[in-house]
């Protein structure tokens, strides 16, 4: 159990093959997030609801609210060592594998050395098993589709708002899996005798199911961030709406180099002016910034905390160690133009034997138990205008591609951009993703390989981090228990099989 202010209780609970869960009965709800708009602690439940399958679970709003709630703590969940152990951790990981982070020189952990120098083995011991954390959430949200689907008795609203989220979240998970795995078994049901020997899909497939659930999700999703009734609006944006949906399809699209739709998705939020819009640099990343589209709240043991991005990155003035293993990589220090006010505002530094050591500072709370002001960011205005700017870009709309990032230039104190061609804009916007979105969901790592630079970039980099680059390495290995348990499972191109 996970705190007793949280608690999503299995009971019975036996892993599949593929790792993921099997609900053979439930007692669910002991705890769920407060109810009124402006609560921000859990209330406990008086007494709690048991049942030998889920069908009680989706018969109240408020019980079938904290099925989904439990999904998003899970996703920022910690255990107080400063490494979000969630979903969230892809800052630090992919941080690693990239060219965003150094760590420190006296860090033996084989786990993080084996991201860092991108030397992953199949064999994962102690690290963020990626594949199945995030596998056994969209088990959970498939058994909540399932169970929405079928009940009779929720408020409409509420059930739609449901439905709405727990599609955006299957999207959002596969999205990452996708990225991070390449072709993956697409699991969009609770019967484990076909998850259990699934093999892998395309890409292509997983891009169309996500793009499907996307849709749906627009049309069911409140144009309001809502409180925890899901009937009232609310301040805070850690529940998505329809605009969050819009926000990540057209990163999908992106990605998928369907710019035409990528532009209208990403217009769509930029246009909302009413709720959306840029904010000083050292706004972007409070809580209940105009700038988020989607936030989380932090967990720590079960308590609402600051961020474990805070506590990761921020350095002591004795600098980088065993327990502080990371600081910003010179590669990444280099890039900044001399002006660039994110140099003051999000990146810090301290300065040992004459050494600077700079740091991520977007969070700049490092305190565990002060009084939460900064939220998880997990989606935001910038990102749109970037995305805007690249397709445009692709469309030759140079004009309009250019504007674009000049908000981003502008905001950092930049001067308009001097690129002119396609080409020449087309890099400048990476350039200028690399710089706004550094340690934030990995986004530095997934650009890389979805613009095919990954290949000349790396090898130069692994060989500074005292590796060797292996284009294998772009894509994570699948864990080897998962191989041996599924016959039709294939390992990622490249990895052991045994």
């Amino acid at each position: 159990m996970k705190s007793k202010y949280y608690t999503l209780i299995m009971s019975n609970l036996r892993f599949s093959n593929k790792g993921i869960y099997i609900i053979k009965s439930i007692i669910i709800i002991s705890v769920i997030l407060g109810l009124s708009a402006g609560c921000k602690k859990f209330i406990e439940v008086s007494s709690p609801i048991t049942s030998t399958n889920a069908g009680n679970v989706y018969a109240t709003d408020v019980t079938a609210t904290a099925v989904l709630t439990s999904i998003y703590t899970d996703i920022s969940y910690d255990e107080g060592n400063g490494i979000p152990s969630g979903l969230s951790s892809t800052s630090l990981y992919c941080g690693l594998s990239a060219d965003e982070l150094t760590l420190y020189s006296g860090v033996s952990n084989d786990n993080l050395l084996g991201y860092y120098q991108n030397a992953l083995k199949s064999n994962l011991n102690g690290g963020p098993d990626f594949w199945n954390k995030i596998y056994s959430t969209i088990f959970v949200i498939n058994s909540a589709i399932e169970g929405l689907d079928q009940s009779v008795t929720l408020t409409d609203a509420v059930k739609k708002q449901l439905q709405g989220e727990a599609l955006f979240m299957r999207a959002f998970c596969f999205f990452y899996l996708v990225n991070l795995y390449g072709d993956i078994p697409l699991i969009i049901s609770t019967d484990y005798k076909v998850t259990s020997i699934q093999p892998r899909n395309s890409k292509s497939d997983i891009y169309q199911q996500i793009t499907k659930d996307l849709n749906a999700a627009q049309a069911l999703l409140s144009d309001n961030y809502l409180d925890g009734t899901l009937l009232t609006t609310n301040t805070d944006r850690v529940r998505p709406n329809k605009y969050t949906a819009f926000a990540l399809l057209a990163r999908v699209n992106l990605y998928m180099n369907d710019y035409v739709n990528a532009e209208s998705q990403s217009t769509k939020v930029i246009n909302n002016r009413g709720t959306y819009d840029t904010v000083s640099l050292n706004n972007v990343f409070l809580n209940n910034s105009k700038e988020t589209i989607w936030s989380l709240q932090p967990v720590n043991n079960g308590i609402f905390s600051n961020t474990g991005e805070g506590r990761l990155f921020i350095l002591p003035e004795t600098g980088p160690s065993t327990d502080f293993p990371v600081y910003l990589s010179s590669t990444l220090m280099t890039n900044f133009e001399a002006n660039d006010k994110r140099l003051d505002s999000w990146v810090g530094h301290v300065t040992i034997s004459q050494v600077p050591y700079y740091y991520p500072y977007k969070y700049k709370i490092g305190i565990l138990d002060a009084t939460p002001t900064e939220y998880l960011i997990v989606m935001r205005l910038a990102e749109q205008y970037l995305i805007r700017a690249e397709a445009r870009a692709h469309q030759g709309n140079l004009g309009g591609a250019t504007e674009d990032l000049n908000v981003i230039r502008t905001r950092a104190g930049l001067l308009s951009t001097t690129a002119n061609s396609q080409s020449e804009l087309l890099i400048a916007i990476a350039h200028e993703r690399q710089l706004e979105f550094f340690t934030e969901w990995g986004h530095r790592w997934l650009d890389l390989k979805r613009t095919n630079t990954v290949n000349n970039i790396m090898p130069a980099v692994t060989s500074q981090k005292g590796g060797f680059w292996d284009s294998k390495s772009a894509l994570y290995p699948i864990p080897l228990y998962e191989i041996q348990h599924n016959p039709n499972l294939l390992q990622t191109p490249g990895y052991e099989t045994n």
